[in-house]
């Protein structure tokens, strides 16, 4: 089991080998917080297969984005707003659809 990364004391963003990375964020309900997880890793694996083409890019992004960790800062949204953001349906590589 990987350990935990460590946080700045606010929250909002983790250490990773000394550089600061913007946290996903704490209210995406578990499950979905897996799901997106599954779903970023399929898009970085087709950066992989196709030496980064803009399709599994956008795809790597707006997984981050729904994630939190991109794009307006989770923290300055409505609990309205990071819900919407969180349950934005995502494709998946091969355009496979998940909600």
């Amino acid at each position: 089991m990987t350990a935990e990364p460590e946080s700045t004391e606010d929250g909002r963003y983790v250490v990773i080998k000394g550089r600061r990375w913007r946290a996903t964020d704490p209210k995406i309900p578990e499950q979905r917080d897996a799901e997106l997880r599954s779903i970023l890793m399929d898009w970085r694996r087709e950066v992989k297969r196709t030496s980064s083409a803009p399709e599994a890019r956008a795809g790597v992004q707006a997984t981050k984005v729904a994630l939190g960790e991109r794009g307006t800062p989770w923290w300055e949204q409505s609990d309205d707003e990071r819900r919407r953001r969180w349950e934005t349906e995502l494709p998946r590589p091969g355009g496979e659809r998940k909600s």
